[in-house]
């Protein structure tokens, strides 16, 4: 039998955090100040909600972390693996530890072949040389000659798109033709072992699509084993053949990509609703989804009044309101939301591009979703939301939030027992009538009844 291409054997990664300690001068410096503010009880609020979760992946002394706690699992040659969690969960120290970027703290990673990883933007680039010197030093890196990175060559700058730029040094690229240009090298350099972090999500909707058809192209045309970390849940049902769960550092399921789905989605909901149909962030406790430029306050479910709420007839409309801080002046920034079933199934998707100002100056806002009353089946949805500037950037990266449930009275599921297949139930009008037949036609249906 095969050996797998990749071995994980109870790995465990332990780090140092130097501000961890009760007695550290900026614990000082931050109750002394929280104290004038007169918004101590803030800061001892949010020091429990941290101490809790430090407890959970406390190292063996104070000032220790277990960023990973005894992962195990193995991948065959030629298998496509999701890697799923919340942020901060461990994924991307998985990969650098089998990138061979970091050592693992206890346990063992066995890799069987030559490993092409792109984990962050510009990793492997550097600034100062072209994009051509840096695709020929990335080959370079992985063993290859020059020869073969020649033969190479063009195909990694037509996929890119960057053929005007491959001799400007890749300093002035923005952070997408970055993305692009990595992604081109990683993929086009015929690893045994592709990993691919989040960092796709940097790149525009028409770029992602290309690249998860590369991945698959890699995997059935060539055999390669890839690492795929990303939280768009139709990538990964799509793509995947298995994939693993990861939560506080652990592993926590290791199943097919619709099973990993569902109880990710499910969970992950559960910890961050803060009561059933709304979430709201504390900035000065926690810090928000986004980015420097705009991040999210808060998400509320309603039918429309001002009460928030989880359960729904099926034919009552539903109102998705998005609060959000707009930090810097943006243009064409557009807010997403997704629709998913629990399965990670997408029923829709919308964006308020037709709605949206072009410009958004710094302040507060809101932007509603409405969705109409008769659409949805009976089942429980997953809300997520993302903000882009279409076809050049993410300023806040997919989430799921929120989740609700359609009872189904209302809709034509209710009439029956079963359920009613589809992530949709829409109204759908039917007109039914009786013809008056002529004389002939009669005769030749009666003669063929008889027949």
């Amino acid at each position: 039998m095969n050996k797998p291409i990749v071995e994980v054997d109870k790995l465990s990664k332990l780090y140092k955090l130097g501000d961890i300690g009760t007695s550290s001068l900026r614990d000082s410096v931050e109750s002394w100040w929280a104290g004038l503010r007169g918004e101590r009880h803030k800061l001892i609020a949010r020091r429990a909600k941290d101490r809790l979760i430090a407890s959970e992946r406390m190292g063996p002394t104070p000032d220790t972390f277990w960023s990973l706690k005894d992962i195990s699992f193995n991948v065959q040659k030629g298998e496509v693996i999701g890697i799923l969690g919340r942020n901060g969960a461990g994924k991307s120290t998985l990969l650098k530890i089998l990138s061979r970027i970091t050592e693992p703290t206890k346990g063992r990673a066995i890799v069987r072949g030559r490993v092409v990883s792109l984990l962050e933007v510009g990793t492997g680039f550097h600034p100062e040389l072209t994009g051509r010197e840096n695709v020929f030093l990335n080959g370079a890196i992985l063993g290859m000659k020059r020869t073969e990175i020649a033969r190479k060559f063009d195909e990694i700058v037509e996929f890119a798109e960057v053929g005007p730029f491959i001799d400007t040094p890749v300093k002035r690229y923005s952070s997408g033709m970055y993305v692009r240009l990595a992604f081109a090298v990683a993929a086009h350099l015929e690893p045994d072992v592709l990993m691919v972090d989040e960092v796709l999500a940097v790149g525009d909707a028409a770029f992602q699509k290309k690249c998860l058809g590369k991945m698959s192209e890699v995997r059935n045309q060539y055999g390669r084993t890839v690492f795929f970390v990303s939280h768009n849940m139709g990538a990964i049902r799509s793509l995947c053949e298995t994939a693993v769960l990861i939560d506080n550092g652990r592993l926590v399921m290791h199943d097919t990509p619709q099973n990993v789905i569902s109880h990710y989605l499910s969970s992950a909901v559960s910890k961050d609703s803060e009561s059933e149909g709304q979430i709201f962030w504390d900035t000065e406790t926690e810090p928000p989804p986004g980015s420097d430029e705009i991040f999210l306050r808060g998400i509320r479910i309603t039918n429309g009044d001002e009460k928030p709420q989880s359960l729904f007839e099926a034919d009552q409309a539903i109102r998705v309101e998005i609060h959000y801080q707009v930090q810097t002046r943006l243009r064409g920034a557009r807010f997403k939301l997704s629709v998913m079933t629990q399965e990670g199934e997408i029923a829709f998707v919308a964006t308020d591009h037709l709605f949206q100002s072009e410009v958004l100056t710094p302040g507060a806002y809101r932007t509603v979703c409405n969705i109409p009353g008769g659409l949805l089946n009976r089942r429980t949805y997953i809300i997520g939301i993302s903000c882009e500037i279409p076809g050049e950037r993410s300023l806040i990266a997919q989430g799921e939030y929120l989740s609700f449930t359609i009872s189904g009275a209302g809709n034509q599921a209710s009439h029956y027992p079963e359920t009613w297949p589809g992530a949709v139930c829409p109204r759908i009008e039917w007109n039914v009538e009786k013809l008056e037949l002529d004389e002939l036609t009669q005769r030749k249906l009666e003669e063929a009844a008889l027949d």
